[in-house]
C-alpha cells in the first residue's frame, strides 16, 4: 500500500551506520524529517544525491529538518560510505526490507539486484503526516530538491 501525501507516515526503528537504533517518531519530536530512500551505497547517483543533502545542511537546519537516508545495505557498508563521503546525517539499514515495503518503494529488480529500495523522498512534518512524496522509477534520476525545499518551507 502506497504512503501518499496527507497520510500518516508508518513509524519504524532501524539501525544507523553506527549500529544505533533510530526511530522515526522520536526524530519527529525534534522537527520535520526528510526520508531519502536510495538503491545502493557507493553507486554514482546515490552518492550525488546523499552529497546534495549533506551540502544542504545549513538550509535544512534553518527549518530544523533532519535527513534520514535509507537503503537495504548493511550498516557496515553504510558506515564505510558515510565516512568516505563525510555524510552528516544517519544512514539507516533496512536490510530486512521491512520499511521499503511499508512505504511501497521496493524495486523488484534493478539490473539483477532484487528487492532493493527505489529512489524516493518523503517529507514528513512533526505530526507524522507526509507533506511531500516523490518515487522515481528510474534510479538514474535524482529527486526534485526544489520541491523538497518547498515542502519544508511550508511547515
Amino acid at each position: 500500500m502506497s504512503v501518499d501525501v496527507g497520510a500518516k507516515a508508518p513509524d519504524f526503528t532501524l539501525m544507523n551506520q553506527d549500529r544505533e537504533p533510530v526511530t522515526l517518531s522520536e526524530q519527529l519530536k525534534q522537527g520535520p524529517v526528510v526520508l531519502a530512500f536510495f538503491p545502493a551505497a557507493f553507486s554514482g547517483t546515490c552518492t550525488k544525491e546523499m552529497c546534495t543533502f549533506r551540502d544542504a545542511a545549513p538550509e535544512l537546519n534553518d527549518v530544523k529538518a533532519k535527513v534520514l537516508g535509507i537503503s537495504v545495505d548493511t550498516f557496515f557498508a553504510q558506515k564505510a560510505w558515510a565516512d568516505a563521503q563525510h555524510l552528516n546525517f544517519p544512514l539507516l539499514s533496512d536490510f530486512n526490507k521491512t520499511v521499503i515495503r511499508q512505504y511501497d518503494v521496493v524495486n523488484p529488480d534493478m539490473i539483477g539486484l532484487k528487492d532493493i529500495a527505489k529512489r524516493a523522498v518523503f517529507v514528513i512534518d512533526r505530526g507524522g503526516i507526509v507533506r511531500h512524496r516523490e518515487v522515481l522509477d528510474d534510479a538514474r534520476n535524482e529527486p526534485d530538491y526544489g520541491k523538497v525545499k518547498q515542502a519544508l518551507a511550508t511547515l
